[in-house]
């Protein structure tokens, strides 16, 4: 079955809770965007403030945790510059998945490195994904596929804003990928609703990560369900 994530940009660690509380008990997992105002215009919490940098010092430290992750599994979308910074602290979060961007760093290596090492540390499997615009050819994706848990594909073409535009080259970028690896875990985030939805689970995406289609619905359940069995 295709996996359904919800997208969510928390203003606030309570905006997180909000958001993730809505959600809890209809999805197993939702997708945290992270944006530092550097990789993209657009700034998130945790960047927003100093308390949110202390909100998120305690996560790190064990102080406090994920909001409702005792029935909820995380995977955070890393929209900042050079990531392999921050990708252990956001493993000691309790993640349980971890996306950089291609285009953020020139140490996607390292990042991936840092990765498997924290989530050795914390005694539990993290898995580690490369985001990739629309506008970068999927050639970039071939020295590290074989060092990769899954990809992610932007469906738009200006990442770090909810409601965007859907990119029909997407499309083409998933077909080419499925072709060459048939048996890679293929996401796609941005853009997904229930017009697009149909269109990327044929081309071969195996995870679809939407934040505007689930969250602005009136029934979330139906919505969710609606884009699995597109």
């Amino acid at each position: 079955m295709i996996e359904v994530m919800p997208a969510i940009m928390p203003h606030s660690f309570a905006d997180l809770a909000e958001r993730a509380g809505r959600v809890a008990d209809k999805v197993p997992c939702v997708q945290i965007d992270v944006m530092d105002g550097r990789f993209v215009p657009s700034v998130d919490w945790p960047y927003t403030s100093e308390s949110a940098q202390k909100e998120f010092a305690e996560l790190v430290q064990g102080e406090r945790s994920l909001p409702f992750a005792e029935k909820l599994g995380y995977e955070v979308d890393l929209m900042v510059f050079e990531p392999e910074r921050v990708v252990a602290d956001w493993v000691a979060t309790g993640v349980g998945r971890v996306i950089v961007h291609i285009e953020s760093s020139e140490y996607l290596a390292a990042a991936r490195v840092s990765v498997r090492v924290a989530a050795e540390k914390c005694g539990r499997p993290v898995e580690f994904g490369l985001a990739l615009n629309t506008t970068t050819d999927n050639a970039a994706l071939d020295p590290y596929l074989a060092h990769v848990d899954f990809v992610q594909f932007m469906g738009i073409e200006k990442i770090g804003y909810q409601g965007q535009p859907f990119d029909e080259r997407v499309l083409g970028k998933i077909r080419d990928l499925r072709e060459k690896r048939p048996g890679v875990i293929i996401s796609v985030d941005g853009g997904v609703n229930f017009v697009s939805a149909p269109r990327l689970i044929e081309a071969g995406a195996n995870r679809l990560v939407s934040g505007s289609a689930i969250f602005e619905s009136n029934d979330i359940t139906a919505a969710v369900r609606k884009l699995q069995h597109a």
